[in-house]
């Protein structure tokens, strides 16, 4: 039994070794879309991604995405705490109300990007948690959304989503 319980170890440690998990933002639909030349007010149902290449589960906990327009945070959306499976991709969406602040109503590099019809939106996290194998070992594993994409103001449409 202890020879056993050393194998699944070593098979666990060597062949399993546990991957940091990707957390993206998927795509997005407009409820709310108001755009004037220098300012905007959205309502944004984004679906959200975490993928988990691991032969166990990830558990993660609680977290929030920010959305921001240049340096400026324009938005937040709360992830719930849950758990994606054993090499799979855990899908779910965020409500995300996308306000213009007051600072941005002189900018004149937003005045510009609406004209052009295209305003681009960055966000960022980190999702916290930990991957479970064999229903013995717990690792610790965290990762960092970083997306950048563009809402196109003519179709009301997210495009150009690119997440490292």
């Amino acid at each position: 039994m202890v020879s056993q319980i050393v194998i699944g170890i070593v098979i666990g440690l060597t062949i399993m070794k546990v991957k940091n998990p990707k957390f993206r933002v998927r795509s997005a639909t407009f409820e709310t879309f108001i755009v004037a030349t220098s300012s905007f007010n959205m309502t944004m149902n984004a679906e959200l991604g975490v993928k988990n290449p691991n032969f166990g589960p990830y558990k993660y906990r609680n977290t929030t995405v920010e959305f921001y327009y240049g340096v400026t945070l324009v938005g937040t959306a709360i992830v719930p705490k849950s758990k994606a499976g054993l090499l799979k991709t855990k899908k779910f969406n965020v409500v995300v109300n996308l306000i213009a602040p007051p600072s941005l109503l002189s900018d004149t590099k937003l005045a510009s990007d609406i004209s052009f019809r295209l305003l681009p939106l960055s966000s960022q996290s980190k999702l916290s948690g930990k991957v479970e194998l064999m229903l013995i070992m717990k690792k610790k594993k965290s990762t960092q959304m970083s997306c950048i994409m563009n809402v196109n103001i003519k179709t009301q449409q997210l495009q150009d989503v690119m997440c490292n």
